[in-house]
């Protein structure tokens, strides 16, 4: 029982750091977008879009999951629970814990896709900002 817990509470905390490492690569991106060109913000932009695309079936797939999983776990009667912990039903209470593994997983999974398509939308703006910008500068002749 100890290693389920351990490769499970692993498994999370590598999708955790996951989760941080895109974040810091989002600020980092975040903090050079005013020393970039338009090109090269566009390029980036591209690049994002992209991978969303490229991903968009999975992150759906999830996303649908997730749904699934929300209304089983809205559905599951706290009472049941109750009476499979007091009569000690291990098959029921192991379906249930890896259920919520499962979600756990998921919702970490979703956090990733989140925050790409967060990138995508931060990228977009800095976009729509740098056209804004140029278009209100003076024209050189």
């Amino acid at each position: 029982m100890g290693a389920t817990i351990d490769n499970f509470t692993k498994k999370l905390h590598d999708n955790l750091e996951a989760v941080e490492d895109r974040a810091k690569s989002m600020q980092k991106s975040i903090q050079s977008a005013p020393k970039k060109t338009q090109a090269e913000i566009q390029a980036k932009l591209e690049a994002a879009k992209a991978n969303l695309d490229k991903r968009k079936q999975e992150f759906d797939g999830y996303r649908a999951r997730l749904k699934v999983q929300f209304e089983e776990k809205e559905s599951e009667v706290t009472s049941h629970v109750e009476e499979w912990k007091a009569s000690r039903e291990v098959k029921h209470l192991g379906h249930r814990a890896d259920k919520a593994e499962d979600y756990a997983n998921t919702m970490t999974f979703l956090a990733v896709a989140t925050m790409e398509e967060a990138e995508q939308a931060i990228l977009e703006a800095i976009a729509a900002r740098l056209d804004a910008t140029t278009a209100a500068a003076p024209i050189e002749q």
